[in-house]
């Protein structure tokens, strides 16, 4: 199977407290930090080589701003997953921008939405039963 993009990045201005709410949020989704730097972290499946979601400081050295309509939408192995992806980024700092639930994108489209601190928006969806 071809990989859809080679990585992902996602900015942010305080990498310490990025680091504190990926590392929260994104494990229900079965992820983990792979990289640590002074200006970055990294996340990834554990069966995959490669560190395919980055949480960075800008390379200019300007400050991280939100991009309207920027939504990194990261695979659920099921709607518990979806569940404890929303409740850990909420508790990690985070804010709700859409509970759990059926969407209408397609038959089984669950997904849950929220903020990190810098303001970027994600989801996490499952879709099947």
């Amino acid at each position: 199977m071809a990989e859809t993009f080679l990585y992902l990045t996602i900015g942010t201005n305080d990498v310490a407290r990025a680091a504190r709410f990926y590392d929260a949020a994104l494990a229900p989704l079965g992820l983990i930090r792979r990289a640590t730097e002074d200006t970055e972290v990294g996340y990834g499946s554990p069966d995959d080589p490669r560190t395919r979601l980055w949480i960075t400081r800008p390379f200019d050295d300007k400050p991280a701003t939100v991009g309207n309509g920027t939504m990194p939408a990261l695979v659920a192995s099921s709607r518990q997953a979806v569940d404890a992806f929303h409740k850990a980024a909420l508790a990690a700092g985070g804010t709700d921008e859409g509970a759990p639930g059926l969407r209408p994108y397609g038959p089984a489209f669950y997904a849950a939405y929220v903020r990190d601190p810098d303001g970027n928006k994600l989801s996490a969806v499952h879709e099947g039963p």
